[in-house]
């Protein structure tokens, strides 16, 4: 059976995950593909291009649901849909999520790591602009950050909760913590999204 670029990225991304980004190299990635380093190489022609080849579907994505957030007012129903979004978004790129959260401080000079940290101040800027109070833009953090540190908290120490019943929980709980909120009109700058 041959190993694919997914099938490596897939790997790459599971070992940055749990080992680190700087304490993986791409001799364990092979070992762990069952292939020669040189095989990695041919596929990604060093670790970091393995990264972005790794990461970029969720920066992509990401960038689209903040240029959706963008296009309109932020009212109820928008807010709704929003944090379907966003809750599908850390379930699907919940390794690359883990990723950003555990170790973009410590890879800021790593490009895709810095767009995706890029990403993160767009969207805190927005809802920074787009709530009135202090305590309204802590609710965004504090609710959105948390939602995605849990998953990555679930798969750090091994919490086994079924995905449909994460998925549920955390849209409710997020639709909770933020109705309260009176947002804003929506700034007039567009978003920057990388």
């Amino acid at each position: 059976m041959s190993t694919s670029s997914d099938d490596l990225r897939a790997i790459a991304l599971a070992e940055f995950t749990v080992s680190g980004y700087a304490a993986t190299s791409l001799h364990r990635i092979a070992e762990l593909a069952g292939l020669s380093k040189s095989s990695v190489l041919y596929h990604f022609a060093s670790k970091e291009v393995l990264l972005e080849a790794a990461v970029a579907p969720a920066i992509h994505r990401m960038a689209e649901i903040l240029d959706e957030l963008a296009s309109g007012p932020f009212t109820p129903e928008r807010r709704s849909a929003f944090l379907t979004e966003f809750v599908d978004f850390i379930l699907q790129y919940r390794r690359e999520v883990n990723l950003f959260i555990n170790q973009g401080p410590s890879l800021v000079d790593v490009p895709v790591i810095d767009r995706a940290n890029e990403l993160v101040i767009t969207l805190a800027e927005y809802f920074q602009a787009t709530t009135g109070s202090v305590e309204d833009k802590m609710r965004f953090g504090i609710a959105l950050g948390g939602a995605a540190y849990t998953l990555c908290s679930q798969d750090t120490f091994g919490y086994d909760i079924p995905i449909t019943e994460t998925r549920a929980a955390l849209i409710t709980i997020l639709s909770e913590l933020l109705a309260p909120i009176a947002t804003a009109p929506i700034p007039t700058a567009p978003l920057s999204a990388v």
